[in-house]
This record gives C-alpha cells, structure tokens and sequence, in this order.
C-alpha cells in the first residue's frame, strides 16, 4: 500500500515516515535515514518527524549531527518530554566517547585547538555543505550552514545557504536577516540580490523587494528568474502592464522559463484574457509536459471557458500524475460539477477530503453541491467544517447563510453574512445573499442597498441585479414608472456586449413545419411554478407540431422533475453550463422559440437569451413583469392580468394575451372544503400566507384599519419564518392598536398541514404592491376568496386576474379605502360569504385557469403566429388569442 501510495506522490510525508519506522523494525537505520530526511523536508511541522530522524542518525552512528539537529529543532520550538528523553540519552552517549584523563595522560592539560584557524571555510567545506542542498539532507546542512556562519561570521556562504534554507523552509523572517548579510558581503552577486527580493515579497515588503530585484537585474541584465520575480512583485502590487512586460523580458531571455510562462497566464487570466492565458499555459506545458501546477490551472481555465470536458480530462491526467492529490481530486470534482456529474463529483471531493481533511475549498464547494441537492442539513455541516480549516473563509460563511436561511433560521443566516462581510467587505455575493435575505425579512431599504453595495463592486452581477429588481418590485415607494426605467437598465447594461455580436439565425424560414420549442427554467421540479407549467406542458406535449426541449437550470431531480421529464421530448440539464455555453448549445439545438420561465426570479438564466439563441424569445410565468430586454421579443398573459392598452408602456415585451396567464394544478392531497369557520365561531378570521417580505408596515396598517373595525375578528398569518422570529411584524400590529392575542402565527409548514390552516379563515387578504399568487390560488381551491386592492404594475394585479376569471370582481378594491370597506361588507355578509366557499371549486374547474387544455391550445396558437411574423421577417406586436383561436390551434398544430 505504501509503495503505491510513493508511486502517486513520492513526497507524501507520512508514508515515507511510516516506513522509515518499518526499517528501523527491521534494524536498518540507514535506509530509515532517507525515509525520515523526504518525511522531514516535507512537512518540517511535525514533531515526530524530527524525532525520528534524529533517532536514526544516531543508530547510524552520527551522534554529533544529532545533537546538532535536536538543538536546531528545539530552536524551532520543538519540545516535550520525549525531546527530553532523547536529549539525555544523546548527552549519555558523548560522555561515554570522551576521552578520560587517564587515556589523555594525567597531569597534562589537553591543548584544544579549532580545526580551522583562517578567516574563511576551506574549499572542501562549501563543497560539503553545497552537497547536502543538492542531496536533499536539509537538516544536515542547516547544521553545517548556521556552525559556518558562527566560525566564518564574515565570509558568505553560511548566510547565503541559511538564508536558502529558511526561506525553503517557508522561514521568510528568519531568512531576512541571512539574506541582507549575504548581500552585503556580496555587493555584486546578482544571485544574492534576487534571493534578498524573494523573501522580502514574501514578508510583503514589496517596495523593496522590487528595488532588489531591480538590483539583480543591474548586475547581470540577462538574470530570467530575477525579471520574473520582479513581474511577479509588480503584479501583486497592481501593476500589470508593467508585470506583463517583466514576464515577457524573462521569457524572450529564456524561452523555457516555465514558471515565467504559469506567472504570465495568471496574469492574463486576470485581465480577462483568457485564450492568451490558454496559449501561456500551453507554452509551459511543451517545456515542462509534467508540471502539476500547470495543468490545474489550465484544467480550471478551461472550466472557466465552458470547456468543460477538456477540463475533465486534464484534471484526470494530473491525478493520474499523483502530485497533490488532495487538491487534484477537488479540481476534478470541480469540472465534474461542471459537468453536472454530481454523484461523481460529491465523491472526489470526499476523496479530496479523505486525503487532505483540511482543504476548506473542497469543504465549501461540496457543502454548494449538497444545498444545491436540497441536502441542507449536509451542507451546513461542511460550511462549518470548511470554517473550522480556514475561519477567514469568507465565501463559506457567506454559503452558509444561504444555507441558514433556507433551512428557515433567518437570525443565523444574518450573522453570518455579516461574519462574510467583515473579514472580505467586497465579496459581491456576500452583499447581494444579505439583501435577498432583508428583502424576505421585509427589510426593504436596507435590501435594497445592499443589493446596490453588490452592484458597485461586481457591476456584471445579474443575479444581484435581479434580485434588486426584485425587492423594488415589493417596495411601495417606488413607482411603476422608476421601477420599468431600473428594469431597461439591467437590459442595456446586459445585452450591451452582445448587440453587435449575435450571429445571424440559420433556422429555416418554413411558416408551417415542425417547431423547436425550447423551456429554461429552474422550477422544474416541487416548486410553485411547476403547479403552473405542469397542466399546461402534459398538454402541449401532444401537439405533433411542436417538439418540446426542457433546459433545467437546477440540480435537483425530484418526483416532479421524473414527472415532467415525460412530456418533453428533449431534457437538457444544464445547471452547470456556463451562459455561454448554454447559449451556443441552444443555438446548436436548432430552438426556433426559446421560453424563459423565470424572469428575475431565483436560477434565470437572462444572460443566455440576452445572446439570442433562438429567432424568437418570450417570458412567461416566472416573474410578473418586465425583463427589461430587447431581446425578449414577447410576454405571456392575459387581459384580466393586463387589459389591453393599459401597461403596455411597462414592458420592452410586445404582450401576447392567453385565454389565461396561466393554469394551476391543485394539490392532489388537498382536505375538502369545510364550511364556513364564522358560522361557528360567532366572529370573521382573516388570513394571509404570503412570505414575509410583502407584510409591509403600509400592508399591515391597511389591515389594521380593518381589524380595527371589526374589533371581534381575528387574523392567522402562515408562511412564518421557522425560527419564529416575527417581531418585527408583531411590533407593526402593535403600533396599529391590534392586540398580539388576536393574531396567530404559524411557520412554513408541509403541504398538508398548510391547507389545513385554510379550515381557520374566512376571508384571505391581499398584500400590495406585490400580490400573493400559488398563495391566492390554494386558498381559492379551500373555498376562501381574496380581498385585493389592484395595483398600477403587473405584480399589483395578480390577485384581480384570479378573481375576475372566476367572476368575483366584487372582492377587487380601488384604493385603501374601498379595501376596508369591501372586506367589511364581506364579513358582514355570511350567508353569502358561505355559498362562494361551497363553489369556489366550481368556479374554478369551468375558468379558463381550471382548463389547462385551453390554455395550452391558445399557446400553441401564439406561437405558430409569433413564428410565422418572423418567417416573414415582420416585427412583433402584441395579440390576444380568443378561446376561438385556441380551438383552431387544436386542429392545426394536432
């Protein structure tokens, strides 16, 4: 096993450690020495390394080089009762080969002389101590190296090799002070000066180190290495043109310079110059075919690039080399992430982990992996591990508040991306987590500047800029008119590189054939909008017209996902795919109209279709608004949602109006209607089960006016965060003059248990500026109607749509007052109230938006007329699809 194991990695400290020990079982000291020398030049820090190869210089007779390497070691720090023990058995043995004065002769004092009495080491010395380096015996030759600089103080070569050795040894403080002395005894070795510059960019004393260089340069203006440490210095000190123009002096001075070429890739890897940095890497490799370092790097640049098979198979060759395994594992866990082999790559990062357990990369990236899996509780678990290896880790503190919150502890999550923030202020993701965390905390301001914090210091974050977009979208101060101009914004500001480069489309201009039709989404799976596309997919997948392609943004696989996999001809799973990437894959795919079906929500992958990938691009269902983009040419819904004329000017999407924005899919668990909980409980409870960050304060005082008239009523609030920290939210009912005892809280809950909770209320009511959705739905499905104050923007106006498809506009208010007035009028009207309850199924099931088949013909009919405007090369425009339309569209596209 060991032997293997140096097959892989020659150097790997406690294998050649473990069988030194085996040798000196076997009574062979000498072959334990070179054991113990690699296993101690490797990793210096352990003690017991020391031990043991002091011990065997011992047993091979060499008590003087022991005693002098245990006293070297001890100045290091090494110490305990087995130093001790060692110590005096080593003493024991000098005491027993000196001389006694009998063997010396008695009454004749002994004459000591030193074996060098001249100012400088004889020849053979520096020979001897240049030897050792070269054989690799660094502890023998800091010996000799520190009894030189004590016998020869004014001479150069014991402060040259200890200066070497120290900084070898990662010892850069302890090798300054021998570095400046081998200078200034040799004013005029280049040599020196570099060395000098080494250890002073280490300390991070890079002024001077570049002036040392500098040096080195002056005496000898052909020194390769000391250019490229001067480019090196330069580039830590933010000066790249300069660094650029060092490596290359290096390079055209020693064309197989190959750390010059891995320095010059860094560095236009940096400036975004990434096929310079590909054809660096590879001038490394051609003088150097084995160098590990550069192989990683190119097998990450190439992730990177979106090649990402390539990088599989360079990351694969270098673990086939064996050097740095640990880190080779995770570098190939990472393509295999990539790739989207997640079992694959969950077992090289443990690999990578088993081998080397304190890497906190492979511990965050894994822990990333796992939260991406749902697998939440895992996830955290390698977040805090990842901490405990490296506690300055500030991504992983910032990937474990993501993972906090979604496991529902909102405090924690908190904490902990300001924990990210204090030790790396300018880590974007960190800032733009944080504002999506107040955003759902209903934190709105401070979200919104964190968000912008994002913004400044990664200005090409999409999805900090979705998410701003989003948190504006709930915020009652801002206007439809400021939020549609932020909304262009983010298009200019993403499609802008794009413009002048998107490839004309080679798609046949055939009006009537077959149509490629392509999905991006990352709900396809248990989540909301899946209760929406679900119905409405089943449908259209028998449509011979049409051949559907689902591109999966998420790595989760659920029942749902299995599910809906069957409805599509085409699944494409490309969470991992870079938007490059994924969009020239679209483009090879032959999609004639791409759908997006998020929007600015949670997994959108806006920078692909700000490519345009397909002739013809549309949104729909995932966000209610604007892209933003030119390139979306079209937005799904209706005229209940948006009646015609009225928010056109909101979109850059020309409107195309279904016979409904969208079906819903009912749980298939969901308890039956109940009868009205007024009857008899003598009072009216209202409910809300939207997420916290629509509870406004301007919300709950709307409410509160409400409850203040009618002072018997109730109100249940679900969808409460799990670690039952509302405060906040009690506070504002408070401040209203609403009792806490007239409130009741409930947290997130399972399905079941969260329609059950419809059996307590009466009447649900609205948030604004953003309207509750899948929420408003289930509640319709449990018998309880909405009351909601229709807003002036798309996201105001979901609440009015399902109302008016099951003919109950009279729950539609105005304005705050008509609000009040409406809800009141309601819980004043029981027996009435009563017989919507009893219907609101069959209200439902006969609305276009219980008639999914519908809904999925009248889509059929929009995209057949979007492609046929295109063929003839005409613009978009917006169009209704009358119920009609949609019943052709089951003869034609059948």
């Amino acid at each position: 096993m060991y032997r293997g194991i140096l097959q892989l990695d020659p150097r790997h400290a406690p294998t050649n450690h473990n069988l030194g020990l085996l040798a000196m079982q076997a009574q062979q000291a000498d072959v334990a020495l070179g054991y113990f020398n690699t296993a101690l030049d490797a990793d210096p820090a352990q003690g017991q390394f020391w031990l043991s190869y002091i011990d065997a210089l011992a047993q091979t007779g060499q008590q003087d080089t022991a005693r002098q390497v245990l006293a070297l070691a001890q100045q290091q720090g090494l110490q305990g009762d087995k130093v001790e023990e060692l110590k005096a058995r080593l003493e024991g043995c000098a005491r027993v080969a000196q001389p006694s004065d009998s063997q010396q002769g008695k009454g004749k004092p002994v004459k000591k002389s030193h074996p060098h009495q001249g100012k400088q080491p004889a020849a053979r010395e520096i020979e001897s101590l240049v030897a050792l380096f070269n054989q690799r015996r660094f502890p023998e030759a800091a010996v000799l190296a520190k009894t030189m600089t004590e016998r020869f103080p004014h001479h150069w070569a014991g402060w040259k090799m200890q200066g070497v050795l120290f900084q070898q040894a990662g010892r850069n403080t302890d090798a300054l002070i021998p570095m400046q002395k081998t200078v200034s005894l040799l004013p005029g070795d280049a040599e020196a000066h570099n060395n000098l510059g080494i250890v002073l960019q280490h300390l991070g004393r890079l002024r001077e180190a570049e002036t040392s260089y500098r040096s080195a340069i002056k005496l000898n203006p052909k020194y390769a290495h000391a250019f490229g440490n001067l480019g090196s210095t330069l580039q830590d000190m933010g000066q790249l043109p300069e660094a650029d123009a060092c490596y290359r002096r290096a390079l055209q001075i020693s064309p197989d310079y190959v750390k010059a070429h891995n320095n010059l890739a860094a560095l236009l890897l940096d400036l975004g110059r990434l096929e310079e940095a590909e054809a660096s890497w590879r001038n490394a490799l051609r003088f150097d075919a084995g160098n590990v370092e550069a192989l990683s790097n190119l097998g990450n640049l190439l992730q990177k690039m979106g090649r990402l098979g390539e990088a599989e198979t360079i990351h694969r060759r270098v673990l086939e080399m064996g050097a740095h395994l640990g880190e080779a594992h995770y570098y190939l866990a990472n393509a295999l992430m990539g790739l989207g082999k997640l079992e694959e790559a969950e077992a090289c990062y443990r690999q990578a982990l088993q081998i080397k357990p304190d890497l906190a990369e492979a511990y965050g990236n894994l822990g990333t992996l796992l939260h991406d899996l749902g697998r939440l509780d895992e996830a955290e678990a390698c977040y805090r591990q990842a901490l405990q290896a490296k506690p300055d880790y500030a991504e992983a503190y910032s990937n474990l508040g993501s993972t906090l919150s979604a496991l529902g502890y909102q405090d924690r999550a908190e904490a902990s991306y300001r924990q990210a923030l204090q030790i790396k202020p300018d880590i974007a993701e960190a800032h733009s987590n944080l504002g999506s965390l107040l955003h759902d905390l209903g934190r709105l301001d401070e979200a919104e500047a964190s968000l912008r914090r994002a913004l400044v210091i990664k200005p090409d974050f999409s999805k900090a800029y979705s998410n701003l977009l989003f948190c504006l979208n709930q915020n009652a101060n801002v206007d439809a008119k400021t939020l549609f101009a932020e909304h262009c914004r983010f298009g200019e500001r993403f499609e802008a590189p794009f413009i002048v480069q998107r490839p004309r489309h080679r798609n046949s201009r055939d009006a009537s054939r077959r149509l490629e039709i392509g999905f991006v989404s990352g709900d396809l799976r248990d989540h909301a909008v899946a209760y929406f596309i679900e119905l409405v997919i089943e449908h259209l997948s028998g449509f011979s017209q049409l051949s559907l392609h689902a591109y999966s943004t998420h790595n989760i696989n659920d029942s749902v996902t299995q599910r809906l996999r069957g409805y599509f001809a085409h699944w494409h799973s490309v969470a991992a795919l870079p938007d490059a990437a994924l969009a020239e894959k679209i483009r090879a795919d032959g999609i004639d109209i791409l759908i997006d079906f998020s929007g600015h929500s949670a997994k959108n992958r806006l920078p692909v279709f700000a490519r345009k990938p397909a002739p013809v691009q549309a949104t729909w269902m995932g966000y209610p608004g604007t892209t933003g983009m030119q390139a979306m040419d079209y937005y799904f819904s209706d005229c209940f949602a948006l009646p015609p004329g009225q928010f056109d000017d909101q979109f850059t999407e020309k409107i195309v109006r279904l016979p409904a924005s969208a079906p819903f899919l009912p749980s298939r668990n969901a308890p039956p209607v109940n009868d009205l909980p007024a009857l008899n409980n003598g009072y009216v409870t209202f409910g809300s089960f939207n997420r916290m960050s629509k509870l406004s304060p301007a919300v709950v005082a709307l409410w509160a006016q409400l409850l203040r008239a009618l002072p018997d009523s109730r109100m249940v609030l679900g969808g409460m965060p799990e670690d039952g920290k509302y405060e906040m939210l009690i506070d504002c009912f408070t401040r209203e003059g609403i009792a806490r005892e007239r409130l009741d809280f409930h947290k997130r809950s399972g399905m079941g248990a969260y329609l059950d909770l419809h059996h307590q209320v009466d009447i649900c009511l609205d948030t604004f500026p953003y309207n509750g959705g899948t929420t408003t739905l289930h509640a319709f499905w449990m018998g309880v109607p909405t009351v909601t104050l229709a807003g002036d923007t798309a996201a105001g106006r979901t609440g009015a749509t399902v109302l008016g498809h099951v003919g109950l506009e009279s729950f539609i208010a105005r304005d705050a007052a008509d609000f009040v007035r409406k809800a009141s009028s309601w819980a004043g009207n029981l027996a009435a109230l009563s017989n919507i309850r009893a219907g609101l199924r069959d209200r439902f099931s006969e609305s276009a938006i219980g008639r999914p088949e519908i809904i999925a013909e009248g889509l059929a009919r929009a995209l057949r007329i979007m492609w046929q405007r295109w063929c003839a090369d005409e613009p978009p425009i917006s169009f209704e699809v009358t119920r009609e339309m949609a019943d052709a569209a089951r003869e034609t596209e059948k």
